[in-house]
């Protein structure tokens, strides 16, 4: 199966919830493929705040998950952790308390597996497709409507959301069955804050050793060390800027699941369980908010000199 998205759907009744940083753009990219767009945010200046910022974008701002849900084609959510996805989606006033027999729901939090499984079997009920649908690509990834999305659920719900996510997606893979979305994207997180512990420590071992960094990128980053944190973070953490994509906090309850969800299947990830650790101190030293390229914090600079 192709891992590109299918060409962009004909407009269809879209209900996006959670206009977050990520969910934001992604709303965007749907109302400028020309769906009906209606949006809700649990904070309703947000979502009059993305009304205002994109003028030329016809929007229905709905009160609530239920009133946004009504009458839709899709229903896509993007919000903050297990908690939030289940109001938004499984209360008396969520989504699919009036959401339509057959229709398509699309979540692009990164939560639990057990969460989109759960998901799953209350959407079986009312036949509805359900992908839980995580992405990775930060957001940049999601203003440039290039992320590349892991897609968990029947072949027929994937299929289904191939056009919708064509808006704003570079690449869909189908990984497996409900929950699959979420596990890959807990092995992605676990790639990224190994690769970053890495990185950190080669960074400042080249400041120790006076070494040219522009020299030593040029030279490293073409071969077996190459990676998206290197080509893309190697300067920004050599000069302490920390002001991109996602933060430390995220990043530890995404980790944190990858964690749980280890010890449900005994899979062993002591890498993991460390560098976790670690985040713990960029939190105690204030810089939970920070992206997670803040890592190399833990990590003094060698004075000039010594």
């Amino acid at each position: 199966m192709t891992d590109q998205p299918s060409p962009a759907a004909a407009p269809v009744s879209v209900s996006f919830l959670g206009l977050g940083v990520m969910g934001g753009a992604m709303a965007r990219h749907l109302g400028e493929a020309g769906h009906n767009l209606t949006i809700y945010n649990r904070t309703p200046a947000r979502a009059e705040g993305w009304q205002a910022a994109n003028p030329n974008i016809s929007v229905r701002v709905a009160s609530s998950p239920a009133e946004a849900a009504d009458g839709a084609d899709v229903v896509i959510t993007c919000v903050g952790n297990d908690d939030d996805l289940a109001d938004v989606v499984l209360s008396p006033n969520g989504a699919f308390s009036t959401l339509r027999r057959g229709a398509l729901f699309i979540d692009h939090t990164t939560v639990s597996a057990r969460i989109a499984r759960q998901i799953a079997v209350e959407g079986r009920d009312k036949e509805l497709l359900c992908v839980d649908a995580p992405v990775t690509g930060g957001q940049s990834g999601a203003e440039a409507g290039k992320l590349a999305v892991m897609c968990g659920g029947s072949l027929k719900a994937v299929e289904a959301a191939r056009p919708i996510l064509a808006a704003y997606a570079k690449r869909v893979v189908h990984v497996g069955k409900s929950g699959a979305g979420q596990t890959t994207k807990m092995a992605n997180q676990m790639c990224i804050a190994a690769n970053l512990a890495g990185l950190s420590e080669a960074i400042r071992f080249a400041q120790a050793a006076h070494l040219d960094l522009d020299k030593v990128f040029e030279a490293i980053s073409g071969g077996a060390a190459q990676s998206w944190q290197m080509d893309n973070r190697f300067h920004t953490m050599a000069r302490d800027e920390f002001d991109f994509g996602l933060a430390v906090d995220w990043m530890r309850k995404d980790l944190g699941l990858a964690m749980d969800e280890a010890r449900n299947i005994g899979a062993s990830v002591p890498v993991t369980a460390l560098v976790d650790q670690f985040y713990v101190d960029i939190q105690a030293m204030g810089h939970g908010r920070e992206d997670t390229s803040a890592l190399i914090r833990r990590l003094p600079r060698r004075k000039a000199g010594k």
